[in-house]
């Protein structure tokens, strides 16, 4: 393994030691609650509050952090983690247990953006989007095997375990960084100043709406995906299960197609991805009452979300290539802000037309990215110099 694959594999973990984190609680809360003798909305503080310290941090301390040695970020980040998963696990108190998830949680936006632009500037401009669906691949796999993996440890051992668990991963990704990643000091130091001017870019801005848009659709629908494959689909709790397993395993191989296809045609594969997805939440319109179609459906739709997260995050650092750690937390921003706005407005389309209909929530907001994609869908300027450097 050359030094630049074996970095991007240490990222690839880091990243998903934190998702883990994020995500594994969910699987927990009812042994939270129990263990800790407090109402389920309680526990789900632990999602909230976590997701809400990385919507506060995102935009502020991965650029306040940026002049430093990147390395000594990533130990910092993954130590922090690693100390209040283990604080989690001898807690005797929810409250001590709730400050320690909201601690680390503010340094999340900055590890994974940290990671995104180590990925992309370890490899030539070319490869950067496979680089970055490497680190994708963290992600997803945070997501699809946090959740059941720890809810099988502490259901099979206990809660206690299952924070050690947490604290695990953390620890072996803090090891492989502190043993294997080089020394990172920032060459060119950046101003804050420098660094915010790229906000009066119009071009960042039609790409941070047609991100926020995009990711509303995909997970504004997947929100009530379980509900949805209940009631109109008429699957089984045991069906359910494994539908959504099929969904997260797929985003897997989408992150893997996205990272090939963005370093090859990326304006076509940019432009034509919010089409597909129209038309996958069409035929989801349509025969998502037929129950092994939709699984069929939703695996192809899985692909599609994996690819989504690669081309949110490569349509916004194109834009602010030159600032990568800030255009990195932008990117994790509007994506955040996506999920919440169209969670919402999908949660009013059931309201009014019955959960069969959630799907018309996806449609409206894919419709609208449209626009948004194409008003941005120019060539950046580094694009236009790599093409007039080519034809030299």
């Amino acid at each position: 393994m050359t030094k630049n694959n074996l970095i991007v594999f240490i990222l690839t973990i880091g990243v998903f030691s934190i998702l883990n984190t994020e995500m594994g609680v969910i699987g927990i809360l009812p042994i939270v609650a129990s263990t800790y003798n407090i109402e389920i909305s309680v526990a789900g503080l632990l999602v909230s509050l976590f997701a809400l310290a990385v919507a506060v941090s995102g935009p502020i301390l991965p650029l306040l952090l940026s002049k430093y040695n990147r390395k000594t970020i990533m130990i910092i980040s993954l130590g922090t983690f690693f100390i209040c998963n283990v604080i989690s696990a001898f807690a005797g108190s929810f409250w001590l247990v709730l400050v320690a998830r909201v601690v680390p949680a503010f340094l999340h936006p900055v590890y994974v953006s940290l990671s995104f632009a180590i990925a992309s500037s370890s490899v030539s401009e070319k490869e950067a989007p496979k680089a970055v669906a490497k680190v994708m691949v963290g992600v997803s796999a945070g997501m699809v095997l946090g959740v059941p993996v720890m809810s099988y440890i502490a259901n099979l051992f206990s809660l206690e375990i299952a924070m050690l668990a947490f604290a695990l991963v953390n620890l072996i990704a803090l090891a492989l960084t502190i043993i294997y990643v080089p020394s990172m000091p920032v060459k060119e130091k950046m101003s804050y100043g420098s660094q915010l001017k790229i906000l009066k870019d119009i071009n960042l801005w039609w790409a941070l709406i047609a991100v926020i848009l995009l990711n509303g659709a995909n997970f504004g629908v997947y929100s009530y995906l379980a509900d949805y494959l209940e009631r109109v689909s008429l699957l089984s709790t045991e069906f359910v299960s494994i539908t959504l397993l099929i969904f997260g395993l797929a985003n897997i191989l989408g992150n893997v197609i996205a990272g090939r296809l963005l370093s090859q045609r990326p304006l076509s594969f940019v432009g034509i991805y919010p089409f597909l997805l129209t038309v996958l939440f069409l035929a989801m319109l349509f025969l998502g009452n037929m129950g092994f179609v939709i699984m069929g459906i939703v695996l192809i739709w899985g692909i599609l979300v994996g690819c989504a997260a690669n081309i949110n995050q490569y349509w916004i650092t194109r834009v602010a290539s030159n600032v990568p750690d800030f255009s990195n937390a932008l990117f994790l921003v509007a994506t955040n802000v996506g999920t919440c706005i169209a969670a919402f407005v999908c949660g009013i389309f059931i309201d009014e037309f019955g959960i069969n209909n959630v799907v018309l929530g996806g449609i409206l907001f894919t419709v609208l990215s449209i626009g948004f994609f194409f008003a941005g869908i120019k060539k950046s300027p580094k694009e236009k110099m790599l093409k007039v450097n080519k034809a030299v």
